[in-house]
């Protein structure tokens, strides 16, 4: 019976260091897209009818907040820069604004 936890235990660490999970983390189930992007929206406390305004703001607010230079950590920041740019993909591209200096009339 030893013999055998042992082995399990190298097959265990063997398959942590050749492919970076351990085994049992492939047993879990891998959130699809949209559960990805209402947590995403959860987390910046935006709607589903947000805009890239809307969301820039949510994520600007949020920063503010756990900024690790006010103290909040820099995986926490990471999550929000991930969550942004999730929903900013998310949405239709928006369109650049105006040039001022086509307008002018020489």
């Amino acid at each position: 019976m030893t013999k055998l936890v042992i082995i399990a235990a190298a097959i265990c660490i063997v398959v942590r260091w050749a492919l970076g999970k351990w085994p049992w983390e492939y047993l879990s189930a891998q959130p699809t897209r949209g559960q990805a992007v209402f947590k995403a929206r959860k987390l910046l406390g935006v709607s589903a009818t947000a805009t890239h305004k809307d969301i820039r703001a949510a994520h600007r607010r949020m920063a503010a907040l756990v900024h690790p230079d006010r103290g909040g950590s820099t995986a926490r920041l990471q999550e929000l820069n991930a969550a942004r740019d999730l929903l900013l993909g998310e949405l239709p591209r928006e369109a650049p604004p105006p040039d001022p200096t086509e307008d002018t009339i020489p």
